[in-house]
């Protein structure tokens, strides 16, 4: 797993992407890397200790507003709510929907990102309602080729694009 993610931080470094390690504070530390935790996979408090005041670090938020303060309260740099649609990844988490994009979105300076079952068709929606990122991964990688892969890719990046 070590190797795989220093291969992942060289690229990352080579394309200007940040890398955010999911669920692990050890390895992004030893990488020097943005981290993303869920609900049960370790304190924000102590993530933002240990990886410093310029680290990106996320953390879940599932449907829950009081969740996203809690977590800005603990230096998360972005908050992540989800699922908006039906997920293979996270198929019993809880659902959320576009009032709490918006809600979020009056309360909340941090970075929002909406999670869960987004495609190319429904994430405009949820830009437009407040996120400010997207999460992907069916959608992504459930294509035939690493072409198909890189075509969809940037056509979510197009979402982003502004005129």
């Amino acid at each position: 797993r070590q190797r795989e993610a220093q291969a992942l931080a060289e690229l990352c470094a080579r394309h200007g992407a940040a890398l955010i390690i999911n669920d692990d504070l050890e390895l992004a530390a030893h990488l020097g890397v943005g981290l993303h935790l869920g609900q049960e996979d370790g304190s924000l408090a102590i993530a933002r200790e240990r990886l410093g005041p310029q680290a990106i670090i996320g953390a879940t938020c599932h449907a829950q507003l009081t969740l996203a303060e809690r977590a800005i309260e603990d230096g998360a740099s972005y908050v992540a709510f989800g699922r908006f649609f039906n997920s293979n990844t996270k198929p019993g988490a809880p659902a959320a929907d576009d009032a709490l994009l918006q809600q979020a979105r009056a309360r909340f300076r941090q970075p929002i990102v909406a999670i869960g079952g987004i495609t190319l068709d429904t994430a405009p929606r949820l830009i437009a309602q407040g996120a400010d990122l997207i999460a992907v991964i069916h959608a992504l990688f459930a294509a035939d080729s690493a072409a198909e892969v890189e075509q969809r890719a940037q056509a979510f990046s197009r979402l982003f694009a502004t005129p």
